[in-house]
């Protein structure tokens, strides 16, 4: 059965939009994300930061190893917690900065509130650790209809499929109704994103407002390729198709 927008929320099945956070809904320069590494680094190693990892569709979990390892920190993996938290103290000081610097790309806040109209529930699975999407997305005024609860993070893997099929199993768990293939759709702005979705049998929407062009994502196999979320109508449409 598809899903009908019309239809009481009680008689839908379940539909779940999980959202990446940067270059899809916000973009935030300024120097804020090496800011935010070189606080955790100097914090958990008690030197300044050097290189930083390439950080473009990765999961922070990725990003935090191969810095380590680029400035000589031999097992990383035993670092992971101090690293994460000194990681989320940073972007709490750092949230005035966001806001001065960042901005909601076009057609996220109406995206967001017209799938919020609809029932639909929404959260982000994002390389970012958890209290770093809400921080930014906090800082921007467009946290208002995610749920965080159920999202996928940057701390759950370093595979975006991991944090798919996790964000789906939260969500699973705390809606107490399955979210079922079809019915559950990531938006990004990279081809990780959308390998990722695919990978954990989601649909994947890639939207090119960030490094990867139309074109790139379209190659990488996206379902659907908007250039930027003005465009959101298309996603409901994918809704309204979705069913067996």
């Amino acid at each position: 059965m598809a899903y009908d927008l019309d239809a009481p929320a009680a008689d839908r099945t379940p539909a779940l939009v999980l959202w990446d956070v940067d270059h899809t809904l916000v973009s935030i320069g300024g120097g804020v994300s090496r800011t935010i590494y070189a606080h955790a680094f100097e914090h958990v190693t008690g030197r300044p930061l050097g290189s930083l990892a390439d950080m473009n569709g990765r999961t922070e979990q990725a990003i935090m190893v191969e810095t380590l390892r680029l400035n000589g920190v031999e097992q990383p993996e035993t670092l992971y917690d101090n690293f994460y938290a000194a990681l989320a103290d940073a972007a709490h000081q750092l949230a005035g900065r966001m806001r001065e610097v960042g901005e909601d790309l076009p057609g996220a806040r109406e995206a967001l509130a017209a799938f919020a109209k609809q029932g639909v529930v929404q959260s982000a699975v994002t390389g970012n650790i958890r209290p770093i999407a809400e921080t930014k997305l906090t800082a921007l005024d467009l946290a208002e209809h995610l749920d965080f609860a159920v999202g996928g993070y940057g701390d759950d893997g370093s595979d975006r499929a991991d944090l798919v099929r996790q964000a789906r199993a939260r969500a699973t768990t705390k809606y107490g109704r399955p979210f079922p293939d079809g019915h559950v759709i990531v938006i990004g702005d990279t081809p990780h994103d959308i390998y990722g979705a695919h990978d954990a049998n989601a649909v994947a929407v890639g939207v090119a407002t960030g490094r990867s062009s139309f074109d790139e994502l379209t190659s990488a196999g996206a379902d659907v390729v908007l250039r930027s979320l003005t465009e959101h109508s298309a996603i409901e449409q994918l809704l309204v198709d979705a069913g067996a």
